[in-house]
């Protein structure tokens, strides 16, 4: 295989990421369509397939800023592909958030790929580095949000609303949660390249337990419901009742049963 042969096929599609949104538009169509009778395994399908998306939407932002900023080991290492399989940890990016979403409808973020920091210039660039994934999130949920808060609701059946806002949820608490600046989650990433030497040399050993010490945090009942206020706060500040995100995740959630509540109109 030549260079320029060798060099397209590293930020060629893959089709595994081709599949995976392949399934996302064919569920979203069903929603939108209501083909099946219950539409609780097609909102399953729709959302969990549109997460990954975003997902690997926000591991490729990461490394599509730091090819930028001077790492082209991005693309040898496959991350231009958005193929998810080609993740440093897949585990952590892809398996974790999917059982998150599923066992309590909560955007974990992960982390995944290597960037070779030293052949990135500059702290600006850095941190624009780190800061390009959650904003992948933000605008994810702001193409989720966008029937809410432009008003286009005429038209849209309200479960496809339902499941959009449900998603945009997820894309909301992921965002907040990886800015936050603790060592090992993107926010830290950000602030990181601005602080001294030796703050950040006593700081680094604590980066693999960031994540969790964040869960272990949020554990505490009033640190839970400020964090879930501020997400809510967000969501009412895109136009999306909190109607909306709860019956999305009802629907998702629909082995343990769809009310009837959940189909009366979203509140304008």
């Amino acid at each position: 295989m030549t260079t320029a042969a060798a060099r397209r096929a590293d930020r060629r599609i893959s089709p595994v990421f081709l599949g995976i949104a392949a399934v996302a538009a064919v569920s979203g169509w069903a929603v939108w369509s209501g083909v099946p009778a219950a539409p609780g395994p097609a909102v399953f399908a729709f959302v969990l397939s549109a997460w990954i998306v975003s997902l690997c939407l926000h591991e490729y932002a990461h490394a599509r800023t730091a090819l930028h900023g001077g790492d082209l080991s991005v693309a040898a290492k496959g991350y231009l592909t958005l193929n998810p399989l080609k993740y440093t940890h897949a585990l952590l990016s892809i398996v974790l958030p999917v059982l998150f979403v599923i066992m309590g409808g909560f955007g974990l973020p992960g982390g995944a790929v290597y960037i070779e920091r030293h052949r990135i210039r500059g702290r600006l660039r850095h941190s624009m580095v780190s800061a390009a994934g959650p904003l992948a999130n933000v605008v994810f949920a702001l193409a989720c949000t966008a029937p809410f808060w432009t008003g286009a609701l005429a038209g849209v059946p309200v479960t496809f609303l339902f499941a959009l806002a449900f998603l945009a949820m997820l894309q909301v608490t992921a965002a907040v949660l990886n800015l936050l600046p603790v060592p090992g989650l993107d926010g830290y990433g950000v602030v990181e390249p601005w602080l001294s030497a030796g703050l950040r040399r006593r700081l680094a050993p604590y980066a693999p337990y960031g994540l969790l010490a964040v869960f272990a945090v949020l554990w505490i009942p009033g640190v839970n419901a400020a964090f879930f206020d501020g997400v809510h706060a967000v969501m009412d500040a895109l136009g999306v009742p909190p109607e909306a995100v709860y019956c999305g995740r009802e629907l998702f959630r629909f082995w343990e049963g769809e009310g009837s509540f959940c189909f009366a109109p979203v509140p304008g």
